[in-house]
């Protein structure tokens, strides 16, 4: 009896000496696992692609990702401009802010310019595409802007217009210049109205002009500086009596040929041949007084 246990026990120790030996073997054609060597990049959901807003030829921007990016070559490649979004649209108009505002900024193959608020009014420009980026003080506080415009004529002349402090149908404007590229600026004389401004512009580093009402009003209320914004006049407009309290708004003047042209339009409220006609003015003294010329249809 005891020798036919050990020979059992022996058959059993030898059976799984052979299962072992038979189980090792049959790894001995199967690969190796490989290990997930992959880019985490390419496992996750890639980062929505930049589309740029374009602003002339292959210039533009994005404010995806809620940065500020500009491109020079449709969007191939972008520099980041080194300023918080939230800035670009601060104060009491703050635009849809998935475009910037209009004329807030500048963006061409020589300048790219943006107005922006951090406790004060300040403008950041870079030269050269963006490598580099200079700041500069444009007004010290910060009076929850409403209307903002930023301009050059030239590499040397700029000028910038803003409003705020807004109370009902009063507010505080002014108009900054600056003569060395936007490195300083000079706040321009008071033009003595409170109105709202409606727009502004310089036609050149001495003529500049100022427009203001657009809640209601009556007549233009228009004001033109020829000594580079030491001082301001208001301009007078020989208005037909037919056209009265209908052509209310001046808009932006230009040059035509040797003399000055402006359009007034109707304001908010207007209804004359529908609300878009517009009479043409213009003057001949360097826009201190303005004389009727004719309609302007919508279309011309």
């Amino acid at each position: 009896m005891k020798n036919l246990l050990i020979v059992v026990s022996s058959l059993v120790i030898l059976l799984l000496i052979i299962s072992i030996f038979q189980y090792e073997k049959s790894f001995d054609g199967t690969p190796p696992v490989q290990e997930d060597m992959s880019s985490p990049s390419e496992n996750r959901e890639r980062p929505e692609s930049l589309q740029p807003t374009i602003v002339a030829d292959s210039i533009g921007y994005t404010l995806q990702n809620n940065e500020l990016k500009i491109t020079y070559d449709n969007g191939d490649d972008w520099v980041t401009v080194p300023v918080k979004v939230e800035q670009l649209f601060s104060g009491e108009y703050n635009g849809n802010q998935t475009e910037l505002i209009n004329d807030s900024f500048i963006l061409t193959d020589k300048r790219a310019t943006f107005l922006y608020i951090e406790g004060a009014i300040k403008l950041i420009t870079s030269l050269d595409k963006g490598v580099t980026w200079q700041e500069s003080l444009i007004y010290q506080h910060d009076p929850g802007i409403r209307f903002r415009k930023v301009d050059f004529l030239n590499e040397k002349f700029g000028y910038v217009i803003v409003s705020g402090d807004r109370t009902m149908s009063q507010e505080w404007s002014a108009t900054f210049m600056t003569n060395d590229g936007g490195k300083t600026w000079r706040e321009t004389a008071y033009p003595g109205t409170t109105r709202l401004i409606y727009n502004g512009t310089f036609v050149d580093e001495n003529t500049g002009f100022l427009s203001y009402g657009i809640i209601n009003p009556e007549e233009p209320d228009f004001y033109v500086t020829t000594d580079s914004g030491f001082s301001w006049k208001k301009a007078t407009f020989s208005i037909p009596e037919k056209y009265h309290q209908i052509f209310v708004t001046a808009e932006l003047p230009f040059k035509e040929d040797d003399h000055f042209a402006v359009l007034l339009n109707q304001g908010p409220n207007g209804d004359y041949m529908g609300g878009k006609v517009k009479g043409k003015f213009v003057s001949f003294d360097q826009g201190l007084s303005w004389e009727f010329a004719s309609e302007v249809a919508p279309n011309e």
